[in-house]
Protein backbone atom coordinates (compact mmCIF):
# COMPACT_ATOMS: atom_id res chain seq x y z
CA UNK A 1 0.00 0.00 0.00
CA UNK A 2 1.23 3.67 -0.57
CA UNK A 3 2.22 5.27 2.74
CA UNK A 4 1.99 9.59 2.73
CA UNK A 5 4.59 11.22 5.36
CA UNK A 6 3.66 14.44 6.16
CA UNK A 7 6.54 16.92 7.52
CA UNK A 8 6.32 16.57 11.20
CA UNK A 9 6.60 19.06 13.77
CA UNK A 10 10.58 19.11 14.46
CA UNK A 11 10.99 21.39 16.79
CA UNK A 12 8.49 23.60 19.19
CA UNK A 13 6.63 26.49 17.91
CA UNK A 14 7.24 25.33 13.97
CA UNK A 15 4.87 25.84 11.42
CA UNK A 16 6.96 25.41 8.45
CA UNK A 17 10.21 24.41 7.24
CA UNK A 18 12.52 24.75 3.94
CA UNK A 19 13.50 21.67 2.03
CA UNK A 20 17.27 22.00 1.83
CA UNK A 21 18.27 18.59 0.58
CA UNK A 22 16.95 15.30 -0.14
CA UNK A 23 18.84 12.50 0.92
CA UNK A 24 17.04 9.60 -0.86
CA UNK A 25 15.48 9.29 -4.76
CA UNK A 26 12.04 7.64 -5.83
CA UNK A 27 12.45 4.26 -6.27
CA UNK A 28 14.88 3.95 -3.27
CA UNK A 29 14.91 1.22 -0.70
CA UNK A 30 14.56 2.53 3.03
CA UNK A 31 14.43 1.45 6.82
CA UNK A 32 12.46 3.09 9.92
CA UNK A 33 14.56 5.88 10.95
CA UNK A 34 16.54 6.15 8.37
CA UNK A 35 17.03 9.61 7.20
CA UNK A 36 15.29 10.89 3.96
CA UNK A 37 15.55 14.74 4.32
CA UNK A 38 17.25 17.92 5.37
CA UNK A 39 14.68 20.72 6.93
CA UNK A 40 16.04 23.96 7.81
CA UNK A 41 13.18 25.73 10.59
CA UNK A 42 14.26 29.26 11.79
CA UNK A 43 17.01 28.12 13.73
CA UNK A 44 18.94 24.80 12.74
CA UNK A 45 18.91 22.05 9.81
CA UNK A 46 17.52 19.09 11.16
CA UNK A 47 17.00 15.46 9.26
CA UNK A 48 13.53 14.28 8.98
CA UNK A 49 13.47 10.14 9.70
CA UNK A 50 11.33 7.49 7.72
CA UNK A 51 8.41 5.83 9.58
CA UNK A 52 8.47 2.80 7.33
CA UNK A 53 10.50 0.43 5.77
CA UNK A 54 9.78 0.47 2.29
CA UNK A 55 10.35 2.31 -1.09
CA UNK A 56 10.19 5.70 -2.20
CA UNK A 57 7.15 6.11 -4.18
CA UNK A 58 7.38 10.22 -4.74
CA UNK A 59 8.96 12.85 -3.99
CA UNK A 60 6.53 16.05 -4.05
CA UNK A 61 8.06 19.20 -2.85
CA UNK A 62 11.40 20.42 -4.72
CA UNK A 63 14.58 20.78 -2.85
CA UNK A 64 14.87 25.05 -1.83
CA UNK A 65 10.95 24.99 -1.11
CA UNK A 66 9.27 25.87 1.79
CA UNK A 67 6.30 23.44 2.73
CA UNK A 68 3.85 23.61 6.30
CA UNK A 69 3.87 21.48 9.07
CA UNK A 70 1.32 18.44 8.38
CA UNK A 71 2.27 18.80 4.56
CA UNK A 72 2.64 16.09 2.72
CA UNK A 73 6.36 15.55 1.40
CA UNK A 74 6.87 12.02 0.88
CA UNK A 75 4.98 8.82 0.01
CA UNK A 76 6.53 4.98 0.54
CA UNK A 77 5.55 2.28 -1.29
CA UNK A 78 5.05 -0.20 1.85
CA UNK A 79 4.74 -3.98 1.93
CA UNK A 80 2.40 -5.86 4.54
CA UNK A 81 0.77 -2.88 6.40
CA UNK A 82 -3.11 -4.09 7.19
CA UNK A 83 -6.07 -2.32 5.30
CA UNK A 84 -9.17 -1.58 6.79
CA UNK A 85 -12.02 -4.30 5.76
CA UNK A 86 -14.17 -2.55 2.88
CA UNK A 87 -11.07 -0.45 2.15
CA UNK A 88 -8.75 -0.07 -0.68
CA UNK A 89 -5.43 0.37 -0.64
CA UNK A 90 -5.71 4.35 -1.87
CA UNK A 91 -8.93 4.73 0.24
CA UNK A 92 -6.91 3.24 3.32
CA UNK A 93 -4.05 5.73 2.47
CA UNK A 94 -6.59 8.65 2.62
CA UNK A 95 -8.82 7.51 5.86
CA UNK A 96 -7.32 10.09 7.89
CA UNK A 97 -8.36 12.79 5.18
CA UNK A 98 -12.10 11.54 4.77
CA UNK A 99 -13.21 12.95 7.90
CA UNK A 100 -13.04 16.78 6.25
CA UNK A 101 -14.64 17.63 3.44
CA UNK A 102 -13.07 18.26 0.06
CA UNK A 103 -12.53 21.71 -1.70
CA UNK A 104 -15.19 20.50 -4.34
CA UNK A 105 -17.34 19.76 -1.36
CA UNK A 106 -16.92 23.02 0.68
CA UNK A 107 -17.66 25.01 -2.97
CA UNK A 108 -20.68 23.27 -3.45
CA UNK A 109 -22.06 23.52 0.55
CA UNK A 110 -21.21 27.22 0.30
CA UNK A 111 -23.43 27.64 -2.97
CA UNK A 112 -26.04 30.39 -2.75
CA UNK A 113 -29.52 28.77 -2.55
CA UNK A 114 -31.37 27.86 -5.86
CA UNK A 115 -28.30 26.46 -7.45
CA UNK A 116 -28.18 23.16 -8.24
CA UNK A 117 -24.07 21.07 -9.42
CA UNK A 118 -24.93 19.18 -12.71
CA UNK A 119 -25.26 16.04 -11.15
CA UNK A 120 -25.71 14.33 -14.39
CA UNK A 121 -23.18 10.89 -15.79
CA UNK A 122 -20.42 13.89 -17.57
CA UNK A 123 -20.26 15.12 -13.99
CA UNK A 124 -20.38 11.80 -11.98
CA UNK A 125 -16.95 11.11 -14.64
CA UNK A 126 -15.51 14.33 -13.86
CA UNK A 127 -15.40 14.35 -10.64
CA UNK A 128 -13.92 10.99 -10.30
CA UNK A 129 -11.18 11.96 -12.58
CA UNK A 130 -10.89 15.48 -10.54
CA UNK A 131 -10.58 13.13 -7.40
CA UNK A 132 -8.01 10.85 -9.01
CA UNK A 133 -6.17 14.20 -10.13
CA UNK A 134 -5.80 15.35 -6.58
CA UNK A 135 -4.58 12.26 -5.64
CA UNK A 136 -1.62 12.89 -8.14
CA UNK A 137 -3.19 9.82 -10.23
CA UNK A 138 -4.79 9.07 -13.22
CA UNK A 139 -6.72 6.63 -14.65
CA UNK A 140 -5.95 4.75 -17.45
CA UNK A 141 -6.98 1.63 -19.27
CA UNK A 142 -3.87 -0.26 -18.67
CA UNK A 143 -3.66 0.81 -15.16
CA UNK A 144 -2.17 4.31 -13.22
CA UNK A 145 0.11 7.38 -14.64
CA UNK A 146 2.31 8.13 -11.91
CA UNK A 147 3.40 12.09 -12.43
CA UNK A 148 4.89 15.05 -10.59
CA UNK A 149 2.60 18.15 -9.85
CA UNK A 150 5.07 20.56 -11.90
CA UNK A 151 4.36 17.49 -14.93
CA UNK A 152 0.36 17.85 -15.07
CA UNK A 153 0.60 21.30 -14.69
CA UNK A 154 2.50 21.64 -17.52
CA UNK A 155 0.90 18.87 -19.47
CA UNK A 156 -2.59 21.42 -18.66
CA UNK A 157 -0.65 24.11 -20.08
CA UNK A 158 -0.05 22.47 -23.33
CA UNK A 159 -3.32 20.49 -24.15
CA UNK A 160 -0.93 17.21 -23.56
CA UNK A 161 -3.19 13.87 -22.55
CA UNK A 162 -1.08 12.50 -19.72
CA UNK A 163 -2.07 9.29 -19.28
CA UNK A 164 -0.83 8.67 -23.01
CA UNK A 165 2.91 10.58 -22.54
CA UNK A 166 5.76 7.45 -21.39
CA UNK A 167 7.19 8.39 -18.58
CA UNK A 168 11.58 8.32 -18.17
CA UNK A 169 11.57 9.15 -13.97
CA UNK A 170 11.83 5.87 -11.75
CA UNK A 171 9.13 3.65 -12.07
CA UNK A 172 7.98 4.68 -15.32
CA UNK A 173 7.38 7.98 -13.28
CA UNK A 174 6.01 11.56 -15.94
CA UNK A 175 8.76 13.83 -15.44
CA UNK A 176 7.78 17.52 -17.08
CA UNK A 177 10.25 17.19 -19.46
CA UNK A 178 8.54 14.14 -20.61
CA UNK A 179 5.41 15.92 -21.25
CA UNK A 180 7.55 18.56 -23.22
CA UNK A 181 8.58 16.58 -25.69
CA UNK A 182 5.61 14.82 -25.85
CA UNK A 183 3.95 18.18 -26.65
CA UNK A 184 7.11 18.81 -29.02
CA UNK A 185 6.45 15.55 -30.89
CA UNK A 186 2.85 15.97 -31.12
CA UNK A 187 1.96 12.91 -29.04
CA UNK A 188 -0.45 12.59 -27.00
CA UNK A 189 -1.63 15.83 -27.57
CA UNK A 190 -5.06 16.39 -26.13
CA UNK A 191 -7.51 17.05 -29.17
CA UNK A 192 -10.59 15.65 -27.05
CA UNK A 193 -9.19 14.00 -24.50
CA UNK A 194 -8.90 14.30 -20.70
CA UNK A 195 -8.95 18.07 -21.20
CA UNK A 196 -11.82 18.64 -23.21
CA UNK A 197 -13.69 15.78 -21.06
CA UNK A 198 -13.29 17.76 -17.79
CA UNK A 199 -14.24 21.03 -19.58
CA UNK A 200 -17.78 19.32 -20.25
CA UNK A 201 -18.35 19.75 -16.58
CA UNK A 202 -18.61 22.77 -14.68
CA UNK A 203 -19.65 24.30 -11.38
CA UNK A 204 -19.69 28.19 -10.42
CA UNK A 205 -17.61 29.80 -8.65
CA UNK A 206 -17.43 30.98 -4.99
CA UNK A 207 -18.80 34.18 -4.58
CA UNK A 208 -16.41 36.61 -3.24
CA UNK A 209 -17.02 40.22 -2.51
CA UNK A 210 -13.98 42.70 -4.12
CA UNK A 211 -10.51 42.36 -2.82
CA UNK A 212 -10.67 38.85 -0.60
CA UNK A 213 -8.43 37.19 -3.23
CA UNK A 214 -5.05 38.19 -3.84
CA UNK A 215 -2.81 37.25 -6.49
CA UNK A 216 0.04 34.26 -4.92
CA UNK A 217 1.99 32.01 -6.14
CA UNK A 218 4.73 32.75 -8.49
CA UNK A 219 2.89 36.02 -10.14
CA UNK A 220 3.40 37.72 -6.44
CA UNK A 221 1.30 40.33 -8.60
CA UNK A 222 -1.60 42.54 -7.14
CA UNK A 223 -4.82 41.49 -6.57
CA UNK A 224 -6.94 40.92 -9.38
CA UNK A 225 -9.92 43.22 -8.17
CA UNK A 226 -7.23 45.48 -8.38
CA UNK A 227 -6.66 45.55 -12.34
CA UNK A 228 -8.15 48.32 -13.80
CA UNK A 229 -10.58 47.37 -16.44
CA UNK A 230 -9.79 47.93 -20.69
CA UNK A 231 -11.24 47.78 -23.50
CA UNK A 232 -8.29 46.61 -25.67
CA UNK A 233 -7.00 43.34 -23.56
CA UNK A 234 -4.08 43.25 -21.59
CA UNK A 235 -0.65 45.15 -21.95
CA UNK A 236 2.24 46.09 -19.98
CA UNK A 237 0.78 48.41 -17.70
CA UNK A 238 -3.34 47.26 -17.29
CA UNK A 239 -4.98 44.16 -17.24
CA UNK A 240 -8.57 43.53 -18.40
CA UNK A 241 -10.48 42.25 -15.52
CA UNK A 242 -13.99 40.84 -15.09
CA UNK A 243 -16.13 42.17 -12.41
CA UNK A 244 -18.79 39.23 -11.65
CA UNK A 245 -20.20 37.40 -8.67
CA UNK A 246 -20.38 33.75 -10.16
CA UNK A 247 -18.49 32.29 -13.01
CA UNK A 248 -18.63 28.50 -14.03
CA UNK A 249 -15.25 26.80 -14.72
CA UNK A 250 -14.21 23.10 -14.77
CA UNK A 251 -12.87 21.48 -11.82
CA UNK A 252 -9.26 21.53 -13.85
CA UNK A 253 -9.82 25.29 -14.53
CA UNK A 254 -10.67 26.08 -10.72
CA UNK A 255 -7.31 24.03 -10.07
CA UNK A 256 -5.30 25.79 -12.22
CA UNK A 257 -6.76 29.11 -11.09
CA UNK A 258 -5.94 28.19 -7.43
CA UNK A 259 -2.65 27.50 -8.36
CA UNK A 260 -1.97 30.64 -10.47
CA UNK A 261 -3.12 32.85 -8.15
CA UNK A 262 -6.06 33.95 -9.79
CA UNK A 263 -9.77 35.14 -8.83
CA UNK A 264 -12.04 33.26 -11.45
CA UNK A 265 -14.70 36.39 -11.42
CA UNK A 266 -11.89 38.56 -12.80
CA UNK A 267 -11.47 36.53 -15.58
CA UNK A 268 -12.60 37.58 -18.66
CA UNK A 269 -15.55 35.18 -19.89
CA UNK A 270 -14.65 33.05 -22.58
CA UNK A 271 -18.61 32.38 -23.89
CA UNK A 272 -22.01 32.21 -21.66
CA UNK A 273 -23.10 28.94 -20.61
CA UNK A 274 -26.85 28.76 -19.17
CA UNK A 275 -26.66 32.83 -19.09
CA UNK A 276 -23.43 32.16 -16.36
CA UNK A 277 -20.05 33.25 -17.57
CA UNK A 278 -18.11 30.37 -18.72
CA UNK A 279 -14.10 30.67 -18.43
CA UNK A 280 -11.35 27.96 -19.42
CA UNK A 281 -7.81 26.38 -17.98
CA UNK A 282 -6.23 28.50 -21.17
CA UNK A 283 -7.97 31.79 -20.48
CA UNK A 284 -6.74 31.24 -16.39
CA UNK A 285 -3.06 30.75 -17.38
CA UNK A 286 -3.67 34.36 -20.38
CA UNK A 287 -4.82 36.12 -17.42
CA UNK A 288 -1.93 35.28 -14.83
CA UNK A 289 0.37 35.83 -17.23
CA UNK A 290 -0.93 39.34 -18.25
CA UNK A 291 -1.21 40.66 -14.43
CA UNK A 292 2.95 38.84 -13.99
CA UNK A 293 3.38 41.75 -17.32
CA UNK A 294 1.38 44.01 -15.74
CA UNK A 295 3.18 44.07 -12.18
CA UNK A 296 6.72 43.58 -13.95
CA UNK A 297 6.05 46.58 -16.31
CA UNK A 298 5.10 48.50 -12.32
CA UNK A 299 7.67 47.70 -10.92
CA UNK A 300 10.39 48.74 -13.56
CA UNK A 301 8.57 52.17 -13.68
CA UNK A 302 8.61 52.65 -9.81
CA UNK A 303 12.51 51.84 -9.17
CA UNK A 304 14.66 51.68 -12.79
CA UNK A 305 17.32 49.62 -12.23
CA UNK A 306 20.67 51.85 -13.18
CA UNK A 307 22.31 50.60 -15.91
CA UNK A 308 25.20 48.22 -15.78
CA UNK A 309 23.70 47.35 -12.10
CA UNK A 310 21.90 44.00 -11.40
CA UNK A 311 19.72 43.18 -8.53
CA UNK A 312 19.76 39.71 -6.90
CA UNK A 313 15.94 38.41 -5.37
CA UNK A 314 16.75 37.12 -1.97
CA UNK A 315 13.82 35.19 -0.29
CA UNK A 316 12.63 36.60 2.93
CA UNK A 317 12.64 33.59 4.85
CA UNK A 318 13.90 30.70 7.83
CA UNK A 319 16.21 32.10 10.22
CA UNK A 320 16.43 36.02 8.68
CA UNK A 321 12.94 36.25 8.88
CA UNK A 322 12.81 35.05 12.29
CA UNK A 323 15.65 37.65 12.99
CA UNK A 324 13.43 39.93 11.69
CA UNK A 325 10.97 39.47 13.47
CA UNK A 326 12.00 39.26 16.91
CA UNK A 327 14.14 42.55 16.11
CA UNK A 328 10.66 44.24 15.31
CA UNK A 329 8.92 43.19 18.52
CA UNK A 330 11.75 44.33 20.99
CA UNK A 331 12.86 47.32 19.02
CA UNK A 332 8.97 48.41 19.05
CA UNK A 333 7.91 47.05 22.39
CA UNK A 334 10.36 47.98 24.65
CA UNK A 335 12.30 51.49 24.56
CA UNK A 336 16.13 51.12 24.11
CA UNK A 337 18.47 53.39 25.64
CA UNK A 338 22.42 52.46 25.23
CA UNK A 339 24.92 53.37 27.72
CA UNK A 340 28.34 53.68 26.30
CA UNK A 341 31.72 53.57 28.54
CA UNK A 342 35.24 52.10 27.89
CA UNK A 343 37.45 50.11 30.33
CA UNK A 344 41.06 49.87 30.75
CA UNK A 345 42.11 46.45 30.38
CA UNK A 346 46.04 45.80 30.65
CA UNK A 347 45.38 43.67 33.35
CA UNK A 348 42.71 41.70 31.40
CA UNK A 349 45.51 41.04 28.50
CA UNK A 350 48.32 40.35 30.62
CA UNK A 351 46.06 37.73 32.81
CA UNK A 352 45.04 36.36 29.59
CA UNK A 353 48.17 35.74 27.91
CA UNK A 354 49.57 34.02 30.87
CA UNK A 355 46.73 31.72 31.37
CA UNK A 356 46.60 30.99 27.59
CA UNK A 357 49.77 28.44 27.10
CA UNK A 358 47.93 26.28 30.25
CA UNK A 359 44.53 26.21 28.09
CA UNK A 360 46.31 25.19 25.04
CA UNK A 361 47.70 22.12 27.22
CA UNK A 362 43.99 21.14 27.85
CA UNK A 363 43.08 21.66 24.58
CA UNK A 364 40.89 24.79 24.67
CA UNK A 365 41.09 28.23 22.83
CA UNK A 366 40.87 30.81 25.86
CA UNK A 367 39.50 33.66 24.32
CA UNK A 368 38.20 37.35 26.37
CA UNK A 369 34.77 36.53 25.98
CA UNK A 370 34.47 33.91 29.50
CA UNK A 371 36.71 36.75 31.45
CA UNK A 372 33.55 38.93 30.05
CA UNK A 373 30.73 36.95 30.50
CA UNK A 374 32.28 35.72 34.39
CA UNK A 375 32.56 39.79 34.88
CA UNK A 376 28.67 39.85 33.70
CA UNK A 377 27.19 37.75 35.74
CA UNK A 378 29.34 39.56 38.91
CA UNK A 379 27.82 42.27 38.13
CA UNK A 380 24.28 41.27 37.98
CA UNK A 381 24.54 39.65 41.43
CA UNK A 382 25.10 43.35 42.31
CA UNK A 383 22.24 44.40 39.85
CA UNK A 384 19.92 42.27 39.74
CA UNK A 385 17.28 45.15 38.12
CA UNK A 386 19.10 44.09 34.84
CA UNK A 387 18.57 40.03 35.24
CA UNK A 388 14.97 40.08 34.63
CA UNK A 389 11.99 40.35 32.40
CA UNK A 390 9.01 41.94 32.66
CA UNK A 391 5.46 39.98 32.02
CA UNK A 392 3.35 42.54 30.85
CA UNK A 393 0.17 40.23 31.05
CA UNK A 394 0.55 39.84 34.75
CA UNK A 395 2.26 43.17 35.34
CA UNK A 396 4.95 41.65 36.93
CA UNK A 397 8.93 42.18 36.83
CA UNK A 398 10.35 38.56 37.31
CA UNK A 399 13.96 39.00 38.80
CA UNK A 400 16.00 35.93 38.12
CA UNK A 401 18.25 34.04 40.48
CA UNK A 402 20.40 32.22 37.43
CA UNK A 403 22.57 33.39 35.42
CA UNK A 404 22.10 31.94 31.84
CA UNK A 405 24.38 33.81 29.09
CA UNK A 406 23.65 33.98 26.05
CA UNK A 407 26.50 35.11 23.31
CA UNK A 408 25.23 36.44 19.74
CA UNK A 409 26.76 34.89 16.94
CA UNK A 410 27.12 35.71 13.53
CA UNK A 411 26.50 32.84 11.15
CA UNK A 412 26.02 32.56 7.07
CA UNK A 413 22.06 31.99 8.05
CA UNK A 414 22.31 35.26 10.30
CA UNK A 415 22.09 35.71 14.20
CA UNK A 416 22.14 33.16 16.66
CA UNK A 417 22.24 33.52 20.50
CA UNK A 418 23.40 30.34 21.95
CA UNK A 419 23.42 30.29 25.64
CA UNK A 420 25.92 28.85 28.19
CA UNK A 421 23.62 27.88 31.15
CA UNK A 422 24.94 28.44 35.05
CA UNK A 423 27.83 30.70 34.18
CA UNK A 424 28.23 31.71 38.05
CA UNK A 425 28.96 27.72 38.63
CA UNK A 426 31.38 27.59 36.11
CA UNK A 427 34.85 28.38 35.59
CA UNK A 428 36.70 30.28 33.04
CA UNK A 429 37.69 27.19 31.22
CA UNK A 430 35.01 25.36 30.74
CA UNK A 431 32.88 28.79 30.03
CA UNK A 432 35.40 28.44 26.99
CA UNK A 433 34.62 24.92 26.09
CA UNK A 434 31.14 25.68 25.95
CA UNK A 435 31.28 28.61 24.40
CA UNK A 436 33.57 27.97 21.38
CA UNK A 437 31.11 24.26 21.07
CA UNK A 438 28.30 26.13 20.66
CA UNK A 439 29.49 29.19 18.11
CA UNK A 440 30.54 26.08 15.90
CA UNK A 441 27.58 24.03 16.55
CA UNK A 442 25.76 27.57 15.49
CA UNK A 443 27.75 28.35 12.56
CA UNK A 444 27.32 24.61 11.04
CA UNK A 445 23.64 24.71 11.92
CA UNK A 446 23.63 21.62 14.02
CA UNK A 447 22.67 23.21 17.16
CA UNK A 448 19.61 22.42 19.00
CA UNK A 449 16.57 24.82 19.89
CA UNK A 450 17.25 23.83 23.68
CA UNK A 451 20.82 25.70 22.91
CA UNK A 452 19.64 28.77 21.94
CA UNK A 453 16.99 29.40 24.75
CA UNK A 454 16.59 30.40 28.40
CA UNK A 455 19.03 33.43 28.42
CA UNK A 456 18.61 35.87 30.91
CA UNK A 457 20.99 38.23 29.42
CA UNK A 458 22.93 38.54 26.67
CA UNK A 459 26.38 39.61 25.37
CA UNK A 460 27.01 40.90 21.20
CA UNK A 461 30.65 40.98 20.25
CA UNK A 462 30.97 43.48 17.40
CA UNK A 463 34.41 44.21 18.30
CA UNK A 464 35.31 40.57 16.49
CA UNK A 465 35.21 42.61 13.37
CA UNK A 466 36.14 46.14 14.02
CA UNK A 467 34.23 48.76 15.75
CA UNK A 468 34.14 50.44 18.95
CA UNK A 469 30.11 51.40 19.93
CA UNK A 470 27.18 50.34 18.30
CA UNK A 471 23.29 50.66 20.02
CA UNK A 472 22.76 46.28 20.39
CA UNK A 473 19.00 45.47 20.41
CA UNK A 474 17.70 44.01 23.70
CA UNK A 475 17.23 40.03 23.18
CA UNK A 476 13.26 39.96 23.99
CA UNK A 477 12.12 39.74 26.88
CA UNK A 478 15.69 40.45 28.50
CA UNK A 479 15.88 43.93 29.74
CA UNK A 480 19.97 44.29 28.91
CA UNK A 481 22.60 43.06 26.44
CA UNK A 482 26.28 44.24 26.73
CA UNK A 483 27.64 45.09 23.29
CA UNK A 484 31.82 44.88 23.44
CA UNK A 485 33.99 47.21 20.68
CA UNK A 486 37.39 46.16 19.59
CA UNK A 487 39.90 45.32 22.28
CA UNK A 488 42.73 47.30 21.37
CA UNK A 489 45.48 49.95 22.66
CA UNK A 490 44.21 53.48 22.15
CA UNK A 491 45.37 56.84 23.62
CA UNK A 492 44.90 56.84 27.07
CA UNK A 493 45.52 60.06 29.51
CA UNK A 494 47.84 58.83 33.15
CA UNK A 495 49.17 61.42 35.52
CA UNK A 496 48.68 64.02 32.75
CA UNK A 497 49.76 62.30 30.07
CA UNK A 498 48.92 60.56 26.87
CA UNK A 499 49.54 56.88 26.44
CA UNK A 500 49.17 53.77 25.09
CA UNK A 501 46.79 51.35 26.80
CA UNK A 502 44.52 48.46 26.21
CA UNK A 503 40.88 49.55 26.17
CA UNK A 504 37.50 47.65 25.49
CA UNK A 505 34.46 49.83 24.19
CA UNK A 506 31.13 48.61 25.73
CA UNK A 507 27.97 49.64 24.73
CA UNK A 508 24.77 48.41 27.28
CA UNK A 509 21.32 48.56 26.33
CA UNK A 510 18.28 48.90 28.92
CA UNK A 511 15.03 48.34 28.65
CA UNK A 512 14.08 51.91 30.19
CA UNK A 513 10.55 50.50 31.07
CA UNK A 514 12.63 48.62 34.26
CA UNK A 515 15.73 49.96 34.17
CA UNK A 516 16.43 53.23 34.73
CA UNK A 517 19.69 55.16 33.15
CA UNK A 518 21.36 55.61 37.18
CA UNK A 519 20.82 51.54 37.07
CA UNK A 520 22.79 50.83 33.80
CA UNK A 521 25.83 53.11 34.94
CA UNK A 522 26.00 51.49 38.15
CA UNK A 523 25.77 48.40 36.27
CA UNK A 524 28.87 49.67 33.54
CA UNK A 525 30.90 50.73 36.34
CA UNK A 526 30.80 47.44 38.31
CA UNK A 527 31.49 45.35 35.08
CA UNK A 528 34.50 47.68 34.26
CA UNK A 529 36.04 47.39 37.72
CA UNK A 530 35.79 43.52 37.66
CA UNK A 531 37.59 43.48 33.89
CA UNK A 532 39.93 46.06 35.25
CA UNK A 533 40.91 43.77 37.93
CA UNK A 534 40.48 40.07 36.61
CA UNK A 535 41.93 38.62 39.54
CA UNK A 536 38.58 40.10 41.85
CA UNK A 537 37.07 37.22 39.31
CA UNK A 538 38.67 34.73 41.86
CA UNK A 539 36.41 35.31 44.31
CA UNK A 540 33.11 34.95 42.92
Amino acid sequence: MVREFKLPDVGEGISEGEIVNWLVEEGDAVSEDMPVAEVETDKAIVEVPSPVDGTVREIIPDEGEVVEVGSVIITFDVEGEPVEEGQTEGEATRSAQSEEPTESQAERAEEPEGVEADEGPDAEAGAAEAGEAERGEVSTGDGRVFAAPSARRVARELGVDISQVEGSGPSGRVTEQDVRQAAESGTGTDTGGEAAEQETEFEPAELEEPGTQEASGGSGGPSPTDASGGSGGPSPSTVESADRDRTLAAPATRRVAEEQGVNLNAVPAVEEREGEAFVTSEAVMQYAEAQQQAQQAQAGAVAETPAGEQVERVQYKGVRKTIGEAMSNSKFTSPHVTHHDTAVVDDLVETRERLKPEAEERGIRLTYMPFVMKAVVAALKQHPKLNAELDEEAGEILRKKYYNVGVATATDAGLMVPVVEGVDRKGLLQISSEVNELIQKARDRSISRDELQGSTFTVTNFGAIGGEYATPILNYPEVGILGVGELKQRPVVEDGEVVAKYTLPISLTIDHRIVDGADAAAFANTFMEYVENPELLLLE
